[in-house]
């Protein structure tokens, strides 16, 4: 099916790159949102097992946050979860059309959901479903890494030194010798098995980002708690999904995230670290399609 693509303009005149598949009538849409310095392509297994399974049945919306992908470079000031949030808003708007709306998060992509409560309240009756993969819903300044002596040092120091890189650095250059943003990628982001392609494909995204999209977000997920909205949730069916792995939204996060909404559902994939879509990319797949499922019922 042929990708639609769209010049979004936020309510302060940021421009934001949104892709749609599926017709814009059918009886579900589903807006799937990434993770922070990765873009739209950190669905790309789901949009196409997805395409595979509805055709244009099933409303797909896809997009990269501000200040990343082919979205507009964002100030620092604008890199937070509050504009991420009022952001999805936009985005559901103006390509959701009037069919119930299925959420999925990606870490930051999750937070993102976890804000429209507060950002956007009018617009919680009508989700129908979400699947919140590898995130957090606060709490983030206590994560160690897995390195209790050396995490919150660690913690603190890889985003600014991404930034001094991306500062210092053009993109050429970083792509041509990209030893820190694939060893922070191999240690921190991803667990076993190590697809190389993967990888490979979350360094290029982290490479592309800019300064201001590494230091800024940093800062405001050092602030994000949001455990005390997520009870506008309660009722509407909920899938959290963790990697055993995973060191940046550890599986206690999980389940703090999980007790918050009546009625969620958690999953502990072994192994996995914290890209999920990419590391267990079927997993993730079959949550997405049994909670659109739910929502066509």
């Amino acid at each position: 099916m042929t990708a639609t693509t769209h010049s979004l303009l936020a309510d302060d005149g940021a421009r934001l790159h949104v892709t749609t598949y599926g017709r814009e009538d059918a009886p579900v849409t589903l807006l799937l949102a990434h993770c922070w310095t990765a873009d739209e392509q950190d669905w790309h297994y789901q949009v196409r097992h997805l395409l595979a399974t509805y055709g244009p049945d099933l409303r797909l919306v896809t997009w990269d946050a501000r200040g990343h992908g082919r979205s507009e470079v964002a100030p620092e000031r604008d890199c937070t979860v509050s504009r991420l949030g009022r952001d999805l808003g936009h985005v559901i708007d103006a390509y959701a059309g009037e069919a119930p709306i299925v959420l999925a998060g990606h870490s930051i992509g999750g937070m993102t959901i976890m804000s429209l409560p507060e950002e956007r309240p009018d617009l919680v009756d009508r989700v129908a479903g979400l699947v919140f993969v590898a995130t957090s819903s606060g709490g983030l300044d206590t994560v160690t890494l897995g390195l209790p002596e050396m995490g919150p040092f660690l913690r603190a120091r890889l985003p600014r030194v991404l930034a001094t890189r991306a500062r210092l650095l053009s993109r050429a250059e970083r792509r041509r010798t990209p030893s820190i943003e694939r060893w922070v990628v191999n240690r921190f982001l991803m667990g076993s098995p190590l697809r190389l392609r993967d990888a490979g494909l979350v360094v290029d995204q982290m490479v592309s980002c800019s300064p201001a999209t590494m230091s800024g977000y940093y800062s405001d997920l050092m602030r994000h708690e949001r455990t005390a909205g997520l009870k506008a949730f309660d009722g509407v069916p909920t899938t959290v999904m963790v990697g055993s792995a995973d060191v940046l939204t550890p599986p206690s996060h999980a389940r703090r995230l999980a007790s918050a909404i009546e009625g969620a559902r958690m999953f502990v994939l072994p192994g996995a670290g914290h890209y999920l879509p990419l590391e267990r990319d079927e997993a993730v797949s079959a949550e997405l399609v049994a909670a659109v499922e739910r929502a066509r019922r």
